[in-house]
């Protein structure tokens, strides 16, 4: 899963709407004849020009982006695209929030006035229709008031704003006085976050107490260190200017601490007793409603969760199926809890520390990539690194992810959570090695951010069910090239797929208890009890997203069939990653459109 440094409600517009923004680029307006002169004489009024749609569409794309980095201005470390200044921190107060709405309705009712007619046959009309959709399903996100329960160990302020951090500028004079000014200004950000999650108590919304026990964790982790171990320290770490360093150490000492502790004691003492048991989002205001809108935000689809629900249970007996054909290939046995006990219990499954854990996954980091080249036409350059995660985030419930970085010149990092290696298996770690790096997407994010420019809209694309879809079917591309050197990766890596697609509905729609859940995911025997409560968490914080990896992966999957059947012996793989990768992020109607259009346009070149 691919961490992204975005805060509400630019986190959704930006999932929403810059997902494939890839045809806006420089289209420009169509060169317009001079009117032809008319004599004096006649005095015929001249009509005035009509508006050019093509023009005008790209420039709503150009205010989007403007907004985005005016509201969020940490949200460009990932992708590369310049910003006027690095001294400020996402606006986050309610009246802020209510602004940036206000600038979105501005945008999209001058999308309304767009004839889309006039658009048709130019790159412009794919970037009004994602326009359209992504403005659509960001208005629809409105009905959450995720500011009013953003408490988050998966994607709090005391995460993403961790990790804005680290990307901090600090070479030049004039940098280190906007980190200075930047990192100064946080007690006031986590008094504008305080104020929105006391308006979000009285009108309703909490978060569960499992999900404020583990912040509340990830923050006594920060009080109880050095001010050189807080994660707010990067900036100073990186310069050779001591004086620089006294200053954000003061700052950390005298004014970040003390703001923190506030907010802690708050959570502690004024949030917890309101914190629900309940884990489902139909517990809060419009929770079903809210429910739908995150759905279609994180897999760009219109499905209803009960369509989402049987598909994944349609999925995933299909899985077992192939995991009973596996069994009785290797074991002897087709019954699905014999084949996962045997895998759970094979000592060579296992590791024997948290280094051998560690040094097994950055062993196969090399594999991974070498395995993978013959399957695309070109790799990026772009080096990828595996990091355990960082102390304070260590047994708080947050997941292995991928951390990508828009200068092609660092590397890509890969965060890996070291504490559960007495349960953690070889096979699942193979797995997810090659989920979140190479073939997965390490190569799919260095590859998009390597794209010739067409808008810098493509830089900040973000889509789930693209993403993630895309981590997903790497995982069985990883077992084509022969990167899993066990059966028991390829077991695995069937057993879990479309979980998601079942438990997260199941758990936000149709009254699922946090024991069902967590049940469901340890017979899977990919996760013990320990991590199944983890995912679980993480479900409830991220209503949606777990979603997203299979309704992409089955769309992937689904196209590559398709592209199969109908070029027969004419079907280059390598082409096919290419049309799947070569747009940057898409939205999947977006997706399915290209690849169609590929397979059309390669069965006439081969027509007589």
């Amino acid at each position: 899963m691919p961490r992204t440094r975005t805060s509400y409600p630019v986190r959704a517009a930006i999932a929403a709407l810059t997902a494939a923004l890839f045809a806006a680029a420089c289209a420009g307006g169509a060169k317009r004849e001079a009117a032809p002169s008319t004599p004096a004489a006649v005095a015929t009024p001249v009509a005035a020009p009509k508006p050019d749609p093509v023009a005008a569409v790209n420039a709503i794309a150009d205010r989007f982006v403007a907004a985005v980095i005016d509201f969020d201005p940490t949200v460009t470390y990932a992708t590369g695209v310049p910003v006027p200044s690095h001294d400020r921190l996402p606006r986050n107060s309610a009246s802020e929030i209510a602004q940036y709405v206000a600038v979105e309705d501005a945008m999209i009712a001058d999308l309304d006035r767009i004839d889309a007619a006039a658009l048709r046959g130019t790159p412009a009309a794919v970037t009004y229709a994602v326009l359209r959709e992504g403005f659509d399903a960001s208005r629809g996100l409105r009905v959450c008031h995720q500011e009013r329960w953003s408490l988050s160990h998966m994607g709090g302020w005391q995460v993403y704003l961790a990790e804005a951090a680290a990307s901090q500028p600090v070479d030049t004079p004039e940098a280190r006085e906007q980190a200075i000014k930047r990192w100064s200004s946080l007690p006031g950000f986590i008094e504008n976050d305080t104020a929105n999650l006391r308006e979000g108590l009285a009108t309703g919304y909490a978060v569960p107490k499992a999900i404020l026990t583990r912040v509340l964790q990830q923050l006594d982790g920060a009080l109880g260190a050095k001010p050189e171990e807080w994660p707010f320290w990067s900036p100073a770490e990186r310069s050779n200017d001591d004086a620089f360093k006294a200053r954000m150490r003061d700052v950390i000492v005298q004014q970040i601490k003390p703001a923190v502790q506030r907010y802690r004691d708050f959570l502690a003492n004024e949030y917890a007793p309101k914190a629900r048991v309940s884990i489902g989002l139909s517990d809060l205001p419009d929770g079903a409603a809210c429910y739908a809108a995150q759905l279609r935000n994180f897999t760009t689809l219109t499905r209803t969760p009960k369509e989402v629900y049987e598909l994944g249970q349609k999925t995933v007996a299909a899985n077992e199926a192939n995991v009973a054909d596996i069994g009785q290939r290797v074991f002897g046995t087709r019954d699905i809890k014999t084949i996962i006990a045997k895998v759970e219990k094979a000592k060579d499954n296992h590791f024997t520390s948290e280094k051998e854990l560690l040094d097994f996954s950055r062993g196969m980091l090399a594999r991974a990539r070498e395995l993978s080249a013959p399957l695309f036409r070109e790799l990026p350059s772009q080096p990828a690194i595996i990091q355990p995660l960082p102390d304070y985030q260590r047994g708080s419930g947050m997941s292995a992810h991928y951390i990508p970085s828009g200068d092609p010149n660092k590397p890509g990092e890969y965060r890996i959570p070291l504490e559960n290696w007495k349960k953690d298996t070889r096979g699942s770690a193979e797995i997810t090695l090659v989920h979140e790096t190479w073939p997965g997407h390490h190569l799919q994010i260095a590859i998009a951010n390597g794209l010739p420019a067409r808008h810098v809209m493509t830089k900040l694309s973000f889509n789930s069910a693209y993403i993630e879809g895309w981590g997903r079917y790497s995982e069985r591309l990883a077992e084509e090239a022969g990167i899993y050197n066990t059966d028991y990766a390829k077991i695995s890596r069937r057993i879990w797929p479309a979980r998601g697609m079942v438990a997260d509905p199941g758990i936000h729609m149709f009254g699922w208890t946090r024991k069902q859940a967590i049940d469901y995911f340890v017979a899977t025997g990919r996760f013990d009890p320990k991590t199944a409560e983890a995912l679980v968490d993480r479900i409830a914080v991220m209503p949606g997203q777990l979603t997203s990896y299979d309704s992409g992966g089955l769309e992937i999957f689904a196209l590559r069939e398709q592209a199969e059947r109908e070029l027969g012996s004419r079907f280059d793989l390598r082409a096919f990653h290419e049309q799947v990768l070569g747009n940057g992020v898409l939205p999947l109607k977006a997706l399915r459109e290209n690849v169609e259009t590929w397979i059309r346009d390669t069965k006439g070149a081969a027509a007589p």
